[in-house]
């Protein structure tokens, strides 16, 4: 479905989702050390830089993952989902890292492939094979 704003909107992309979390370092080193992520931007910012933007990503994305301290007290609950070209080496690969990855993806009509894990602060990363290139 496809409909014509009323509007005329520079908006272009999803470039960056965000993860709320209780302890940034330890999210860098979760995302960087098992998922393979890179670190894209660690800067701090506000009032005597009390604060601090990071950004992570798989390597060659350009959406980016933004690892902030929670806004109303909470951490986790939020999801994202991730691409691979082959869902089940990924799935092996992170459970010998000691991820509880779930049981072996199993193929769902009319959905792709795609096991859902959690990160340390409960946020929820839906793996999903990527589609075939056009």
């Amino acid at each position: 479905m496809s409909t014509t704003p009323t509007t005329p909107s520079t908006l272009q992309s999803i470039g960056v989702a965000m993860f709320a979390v209780a302890d940034q370092d330890a999210a860098i080193a979760f995302y960087l050390e098992k998922l393979g992520f890179e670190l894209r931007n660690d800067t701090t910012f506000g009032e005597d830089g009390a604060m601090r933007w990071v950004e992570v990503a798989p390597p060659g994305s350009v959406a980016r993952l933004a690892l902030n301290p929670p806004m109303g007290g909470k951490v986790g609950g939020s999801t994202i989902g991730v691409e691979t070209p082959d869902v089940p080496a990924e799935h092996a690969r992170l459970a010998a890292l000691g991820l509880d990855v779930g049981p072996t993806p199993q193929a769902v009509p009319g959905a792709p492939l795609l096991f859902m894990m959690l990160d340390p602060d409960g946020n929820h990363i839906a793996v999903v094979e990527a589609p075939p290139a056009a």
